[in-house]
């Protein structure tokens, strides 16, 4: 009768069941803290509104190509007015497409994949998966300077990026040795998305 007490208090309190009821050793409370740190979804995004002012010239452009191709008497010299109009018409549709499509950027990070999309259109558009990206880091100061001007931009020694303006940046580090930099509101909050994420996949592979 001595025994049957002890066995029953001997129970609860061995290794093996209090490392159950508490977790402890398994890795599953870092795991559901690291979810509940990583948002399922994050976005961000840029404006440049100078970028508008750009865009006016263009169009100033395109107008003055319409205008000589309509009110011009097309009588002093056929090729040199042609030639007028259609680089007139030409540079106008060039300044237009090329402000309006970097006066925008949109950055959305999910599970697997990171997107990135221009403009208020969404063109062009670049999605990197997950799985192609070993690092993010935070660059404080991105300027045209550095990659040769706006928009969409690609040197040897630094990789590709998409400029729309000074500031902030994520900057991805990819796995064939490039970089893919992204001008960004918050990219601090992109940078610690997308640790926390490599950090679940990377845990997932060990655990699977």
């Amino acid at each position: 009768m001595r025994d049957h007490p002890h066995e029953g208090a001997a129970a609860p309190g061995t290794p093996g069941d209090a490392g159950r009821d508490s977790g402890a050793g398994s890795g599953a409370p870092v795991v559901r803290g690291a979810h509940a740190d990583v948002p399922e979804v994050w976005h961000g995004s840029a404006t440049n509104r100078v970028q508008w002012l750009l865009a006016a010239v263009g169009a100033a452009c395109l107008a003055l190509g319409v205008q000589l191709a309509v009110e011009s008497t097309w009588t002093a010299g056929l090729a040199p007015l042609a030639m007028a109009v259609v680089g007139c018409v030409a540079a106008g549709l060039l300044v237009i497409f090329g402000t309006l499509a970097f006066v925008h950027v949109a950055v959305r990070v999910e599970e697997d994949h990171l997107e990135v999309r221009c403009g208020h259109i969404g063109v062009p558009r670049r999605r990197i998966p997950l799985d192609h990206v070993v690092g993010a880091d935070f660059d404080p100061q991105v300027t045209p300077r550095h990659w040769g001007g706006w928009g969409y931009r690609w040197r040897p020694e630094q990789g590709t990026a998409v400029v729309v303006r000074r500031g902030e940046g994520l900057v991805l580090r990819l796995g064939d040795g490039r970089t893919f930099t992204v001008t960004v509101d918050d990219a601090e909050g992109a940078v610690r998305c997308i640790r926390g994420r490599l950090g679940l996949r990377g845990a997932s592979r060990t655990g699977a």
